[in-house]
């Protein structure tokens, strides 16, 4: 016997769920891809992403996954031998670094933890130590989905100003986008990449890379350029150049239609709606884990992300059991732990478009799996989202 029969639920840190206004803003015709319309669509996208992005600088749009904005970055400021640091704070960083390495680039890992945020100042002692000046970029995520942290952007920019470094300082905002505060040219951000199926609420196919001066000045140099990635033929007049060949048209549409809606709850709420659902979600697994059999990914409150949270089950349990659950028997999908985490952890997806009932129907759900399975925890989790949410959501 099941309760799953209804719509199921997509609770994964990407992709996350598509708004129905956005799935038929795909459900269009092909158009002209050389005139008309989707020159205007473009225009359009191009000139707002910046603004999701806090930049001054200009935004390129690719017909890519978050790995080909990775690539995107690392060819259009980097030469074949160059060094880059990369600050390891979970799974994606390093994966970065590693399709760095493919392209002739040599990688150094700063060393973290997968249950703590970097630390600015082992950043700063590093810097300090590279005297001629070897490192040539720095890698870094805002929020790692694997290990569910949030780096703290800000301070890392002052420890690198602090070692008087000029390495360029490259950062993979995949999971942060238009989840909380991004702010590229007030935190000394050199280059930003991100996504279109996370917290821009749009199909997985589109990638984007925004650059600021430092990093169009190192472009100029930079040898590892190849055509479908370079910046300068994508800023050329013609519209096919945008996408170096055919647009990527119906995510496109899918994503003006995102766009409109973001800047129409407008930004400053968008966040706020990330951050009081987060709260929810930490509220109950904080209950949960009263009773021992689950506990927080990351140790340091602070460090919490308000896109992911990465769930540890403690042994003696498996998180498969707890997963597979959900899924078979109520009909959410939850994120399973993946890198070192892999049957160790499972993940809640607070990102992209979600609100209330999405959130206490997850937990609620989780709260039946833990039961049903006799998972020892703590009661009350699903309460306690409710009662935060019902402190901090007043009437107007």
């Amino acid at each position: 016997m099941t309760v799953r029969n209804g719509r199921e639920f997509l609770s994964i840190p990407g992709p996350t769920v598509v708004p129905d206004s956005v799935l038929g803003a795909m459900h269009h015709p092909a158009i002209d891809i050389y005139s008309g319309k989707l020159e205007g669509i473009t225009h359009s996208c191009l000139e707002d992403l910046p603004k999701i992005f806090g930049t001054q600088g200009q935004a390129y749009i690719y017909a890519a996954n978050g790995h080909g904005a990775w690539e995107a970055a690392v060819t259009n400021v980097l030469n074949r031998g160059d060094k880059i640091l990369v600050l390891e704070s979970g799974r994606f960083a390093i994966g970065w670094g590693q399709a760095a390495e493919v392209l002739g680039v040599e990688m150094e890992i700063l060393p973290g933890s997968l249950r703590r945020a970097v630390d600015p100042a082992q950043v700063e002692e590093r810097l300090r130590a590279d005297t001629d000046g070897s490192i040539k970029a720095i890698l870094v995520v805002q929020v790692d989905t694997a290990s569910g942290v949030v780096n703290d952007l800000p301070a890392i920019r002052r420890a690198i100003d602090a070692a008087g470094h000029g390495a360029l300082l490259m950062v993979d905002a995949v999971a942060s986008l238009a989840t909380m505060p991004f702010e590229m040219d007030a935190w000394g951000i050199d280059v930003a990449v991100s996504g279109s199926q996370k917290g821009l609420m749009t199909p997985p196919g589109l990638s984007f890379a925004a650059a600021g001066p430092r990093a169009k000045a190192a472009h100029q140099t930079a040898d590892l350029k190849t055509h479908y990635w370079d910046w300068t033929f994508r800023e050329g007049e013609l519209h096919y150049q945008k996408y170096c060949g055919t647009p990527p048209e119906h995510h496109l549409f899918g994503l003006r239609q995102a766009l409109d809606m973001i800047f129409e709850e407008g930004l400053e709420n968008v966040f706020a709606r990330h951050r009081l659902l987060a709260g929810a979600v930490r509220r109950a697994v904080g209950a949960w884990g009263q009773g021992g059999a689950v506990e927080f990914n990351i140790t340091e409150p602070s460090e919490r992300s308000d896109s992911v949270t990465t769930i540890l089950v403690n042994e003696g349990h498996d998180a498969g059991d707890l997963i597979a659950y959900c899924e078979n028997k109520c009909g959410v999908v939850l994120g399973i732990g993946i890198c070192d985490l892999v049957g160790k952890a499972f993940r809640i997806a607070h990102m992209g478009h979600v609100n209330a009932p999405m959130i206490l129907g997850t937990l609620a759900t989780v709260e039946v799996g833990l039961a049903a399975l006799g998972m020892p925890h703590g009661r009350g989790g699903v309460q306690a989202a409710i009662d935060w949410l019902g402190e901090q959501v007043k009437p107007d």
